[in-house]
């Protein structure tokens, strides 16, 4: 292969990283919005219904803030230590941002060291949970991305470092992704 050939392979391989990883951020006049369903009031949807549910990204923008956008809806992923609920340490129930449906119990929340909100199993509904799972790959490795089971909003990851006196799993969430609602028992 000549220097030329090569340095072309090598451009091509380069464009390609950049489109996997860098995205167009939405329109930044979107980043004060948030999710206000219910008359004003900066509440969750108990679940969207398919029909209401957003189809497009223009309506999803509207719905979401900027981060939330970025992160459920263009798969993209929070700074670490920098992000609402990577610390908490209040009970409650993890609802989806974009839906409403409830994927996390606080009593299943633990602290990872990643930065980021873990929990060792989502919360199931006669044996069904919420999420659901993909294979993730990118270049020569893969991981598991978790979904929203209604909505396909990307929540974050899973991997199989979690607590071993448990599931062995740690979903590690994106809180832009979540919206903790206090007043449900866990």
């Amino acid at each position: 292969m000549s220097s030329r050939q090569f340095i072309a392979v090598l451009l091509i391989v380069v464009a390609m990283a950049a489109g996997l990883y860098w995205q167009v951020s939405p329109d930044e006049t979107n980043s004060t919005s948030q999710v206000v369903i219910d008359e004003g009031q900066d509440t969750l949807p108990l679940w969207l219904s398919p029909d209401s549910m957003p189809t497009t990204d223009a309506e999803w923008k509207r719905r979401l803030s900027s981060q939330q956008f970025k992160v459920t809806r263009k798969h993209d992923t929070e700074r670490p230590y920098d992000n609402e609920y990577w610390d908490s340490k209040l009970a409650g129930t993890y609802h989806c941002v974009c839906c409403g449906a409830p994927l996390f119990s606080s009593e299943t929340k633990y602290a990872s060291g990643t930065g980021w909100p873990s929990f060792w199993e989502p919360i199931t509904d006669s044996g069904e949970t919420h999420v659901e799972t993909r294979i993730d790959r990118v270049f020569f490795s893969s991981r598991i991305e978790v979904h929203c089971k209604h909505c396909q909003a990307h929540l974050g990851h899973v991997f199989d470092d979690g607590p071993t006196d448990t599931t062995g799993l740690r979903y590690c969430m994106n809180s832009a992704a979540l919206k903790l609602d206090e007043s449900t028992e866990p």
